[in-house]
């Protein structure tokens, strides 16, 4: 049974119908968006998906362009993270903790589909943050999608639809914008298009650019740091003198002292600006009429500096960094499709190579005061009095992402009682780990110098700067093939059945090392400088990981009419399970009886994830009323969390299915050309998330069962309304105004640091005017101000919240030749 809360979803949906019911005007037509969530090109109307798609105009109108931009049209999607390139998506409620950026790489895969037009760009821990600029539409799918789309569309997919090159007629145009934020830096980009027919109708070439520049409104102030004392207290006397007080030392184990550093060599207002700049070239080649031959390639590069999220101790968009925060995230990616016609069947080859490499620097300071250990070990001196040395500490990581993808499959004619769409999958990707832990202390302490493990696989085999204690070397690859189809069998002309699975085989591997260095107060020498875990070996008897499956899909649609369509669907999706770094007993350090006797397992295994669902699309008012929704109960079973508890359990994070969780909930989307000058739309969602049931020994550290899940606000809603009318005989001008509202949600499933991250609502407001191929639009987005909670965390040990940008007000010029 489905219980919804009357309040929030009831104001939600009275605020869409009543501007509906109230408004006196005639109607006019609204646009039809084609997609091809189904592989193949149809209207979003006649797809028994529950899909959002946001066409080239929208996007335009709504002035998308980054992933933080799309979300907040989109309520069935939510987010969490810290800013560009570190945020992860999620649909439907499906959410947990946002991945640790530190630990990204060996934690789980992400449980949303990412596409840039045929490519599955999902990766472990870091999605591609895809600029948006000349792009045909964007679309969002909802709910399993696995039988099409894969592994990691778990959730739902993302896709990223490009406008080709046209063989048919030159084209091109160009945008600029300027904007102002409050109290913080202004901003500015640049992006063109033009698009070349070589031969006509036969060869065409389109190059895309943008320069996006964003500056910051987050200050870095000045602040000291101590190491905390209470944390830090001076050594244990059963270690330096096994429990033997008489020696009369026991008053100076008090006498210790902590080295005080402040930041004032970073000090630096609105220091978090970001940077996104790149383009894409693609060819068309329409050899006949039956055969045509695509090539593109998108090149990007992201740079961004400082944090994003604020210490809320330091006041408002404060926050105090003692070392250099920059992410510089750069990547390729060539993709090609071939499309014949061979009698009534469509063959479609897709692929694609993504190259892409990820460089970081975080302050990772607050680690001190985590726990006993990180002082202990790396700041503070060993000897019978305490001195805490200098606490500045940094993380440093070099990443490499490759993946390459085939897919061949063959689509039947919709026109036939019987059609299908049926093909294999090939996915060949690899993601290379070098991290460096970079502490002040380390050379007065004593440490030998470190490295990678010499006899394990090492993509930084070479002896690190001296200040380099603890090293993170991975290398974590994974193949996959996968056999997949939908098969369509029209019962009657107005009742169709869809059947689809798919088959898949996975093979995964991790190797490389993890490197603790260590001093000679430890027992280490010259020829044994560290210790650690050589995964080559620790691994070898489980690796490779062989995963292999099958998941299903049953759909049954009626339409109703022409206008209105009912379906109901069954489906399912999953996402790879993979491999530990380090297993075995918990170390349980203060020897606390809830550790004992758990076991850090070597792997984790795939979750699951079912999906029932009733959902409706219809066409109204001669065209003029679009109103689509879906009711849906999904099953979410073994889920995936990522834990880090190197007091209790372990010294390096690992990934333990843990929980089952259940999902109830009703998304619906409206469109209404009210008159021929107002249209209006509204989107809502509301999802009502439970844990069920917790499966592993550390289910104490987690929320109880009857929790909401983390990152899943119960109501999100999104409206929008704007106005276009000809003044002047030939100038068409508008004005628009939109508002998001999310309610509360949770911080996270772990208990220690689960907290309720209050609800908002934003708004935002542009008028402007086109006349011939030029358009000018003055808007303001955050119209109130807002400070808006997005996300709390303690990923870096200090609890910080992003937030997003302050009222911005902006301008922008474009102009389109035809």
């Amino acid at each position: 049974m489905i219980v919804f809360n009357k309040t929030k979803l009831g104001c939600a949906i009275g605020v869409a119908m009543a501007t509906i019911v109230n408004s006196p005007f005639a109607f006019a037509d609204i646009e039809t968006v084609m997609v091809t969530a189904s592989k193949r090109m149809e209207s979003v109307q006649d797809v028994p998906i529950s899909v959002q798609a946001l066409s080239q105009e929208a996007l335009e109108q709504l002035r998308v362009s980054k992933f933080e931009d799309y979300i907040e049209f989109l309520p069935s999607v939510s987010a969490g993270g810290r800013g560009p390139g570190q945020s992860e998506v999620y649909i439907r409620g499906v959410a947990l903790d946002a991945n640790g950026i530190i630990g990204a790489e060996f934690s789980p895969a992400p449980n949303v589909g990412f596409y840039l037009d045929e490519q599955a760009i999902s990766l472990g821990g870091r999605n591609l943050d895809v600029y948006i600029t000349d792009v045909e539409r964007l679309e969002v799918l909802a709910g399993p999608q696995g039988t099409l789309f894969g592994a990691s569309a778990q959730a739902g997919a993302v896709r990223i639809i490009t406008n080709k090159p046209d063989t048919s007629e030159f084209t091109a145009g160009f945008d600029l914008d300027y904007s102002q934020t409050k109290g913080g830096d202004d901003s500015g980009a640049v992006e063109g298009f033009v698009n070349i027919p070589i031969i006509d109708d036969e060869l065409a070439v389109r190059f895309t650019y943008f320069n996006d520049r964003q500056g910051g409104f987050i200050d870095n102030v000045l602040n000291t740091f101590t190491v905390n004392p209470s944390v830090n207290p001076n050594p244990n006397p059963d270690f330096f003198n096994n429990g033997d007080i008489s020696q009369g030392l026991e008053d100076q184990w008090l006498d210790a002292t902590f080295t005080e550093v402040d930041n004032s060599k970073f000090v630096e207002d609105d220091f978090n600006d970001s940077k996104y700049v790149g383009g894409r070239v693609g060819i068309q080649w329409e050899v006949n009429d039956d055969l045509s031959v695509l090539v593109q390639h998108t090149h990007q590069n992201l740079d961004v500096d400082g944090v994003f999220d604020y210490d809320p101790t330091l006041g408002e968009r404060n926050v105090s960094r003692f070392s250099k925060d920059r992410l510089d995230d750069d990547f390729d990616l060539t993709s090609w499709s071939i499309e014949a016609r061979i009698a009534e069947l469509d063959f479609v080859y897709t692929g694609g190579y993504l190259d892409r490499e990820v460089q970081q620097s975080i302050d990772y300071i607050g680690y001190n005061n985590s726990g006993g250990f990180a002082s202990d070990y790396y700041t503070c001196t060993y000897g019978v009095v305490r001195n805490c040395l200098d606490p500045n500490k940094r993380f440093l990581a070099n990443v490499t992402n490759t993946r390459e993808t085939h897919e061949f499959r063959v689509v039947t004619s919709s026109e036939n009682r019987l059609s299908a769409v049926v093909g294999v999958f090939y996915d060949d990707q690899e993601i290379t780990h070098v991290g460096d832990f970079d502490y002040a202390a380390a050379p007065e302490l004593g440490f030998f110098p470190n490295r990678a493990f010499p006899d394990a696989t090492a993509n930084d085999s070479d002896f690190k700067d001296a200040t380099v204690t603890f090293i993170n070397d991975l290398t974590r690859n994974e193949k996959q093939i996968a056999i997949f189809g939908e098969v369509y069998f029209d019962i009657t002309d107005d009742l169709t059945l869809t059947l689809g699975a798919r088959y898949y085989e996975l093979e995964a591997t991790f190797k490389g090392s993890s490197s603790f260095a260590t001093t000679s107060a430890f027992g280490a020498t010259e020829d044994a400088p560290s210790y650690g875990r050589n995964y080559d070996t620790s691994l070898a008897e489980i690796s490779p990981l062989k995963q292999d499956g099958s998941i299903g899909k049953v759909t049954l649609d009626y339409h109703l009419n022409k206008d209105v369509l009912f379906y109901g669907t069954f489906s399912q999706g999953y996402r790879p399970g993979g491999f530990n770094r380090l297993s075995g007993p918990a170390t349980n350090t203060n020897n606390l009886p809830q550790f004992e006797g758990f076991v850090v397992p070597a792997t984790y295994e795939s979750d699951d994830l079912t999906n029932m669902e009733f959902g409706w699309k219809t066409t109204l008012a001669d065209g003029n009323l679009r109103f689509n929704g879906a009711i849906y109960k999904i099953d979410w079973s073994d889920i995936q969390i990522a834990v880090l508890d190197n007091t209790n359990i372990s010294g390096l994070t690992f990934t333990s299915n843990v929980a089952d969780a259940e999902i109830t909930g009703v998304e619906f989307d409206l469109t209404w050309a009210a008159s021929n000058n107002l249209t209006l739309f509204g989107a809502v969602s509301f999802n009502n998330s439970e844990v069920t049931s917790l499966n592993n020994g550390i289910d104490f550290t987690l929320a109880p069962v009857g929790s909401q899940l983390p990152l899943a606000p119960e109501l999100q809603y999104s409206l929008r309304a704007r106005y276009d009318m000809t003044v002047m005989g030939d100038i068409d001008a508008y004005g628009q105004l939109s508002a998001q509202y999310s309610d509360e949600s949770f911080s996270s499933l772990q208990s220690d640091v689960r907290e309720l991250q209050s609800s908002y609502a934003v708004a935002h407001a542009s008028i402007g005017a086109n006349y011939e191929e030029f358009g000018v639009e003055l808007y303001v987005e955050n119209l109130t101000d807002e400070l808006v909670e997005k996300h709390i965390n303690t990923q870096d040990d200090i609890r910080r919240i992003t937030v997003n940008r302050p009222r911005t007000i902006g301008l922008r010029f474009s102009y389109d030749f035809y």
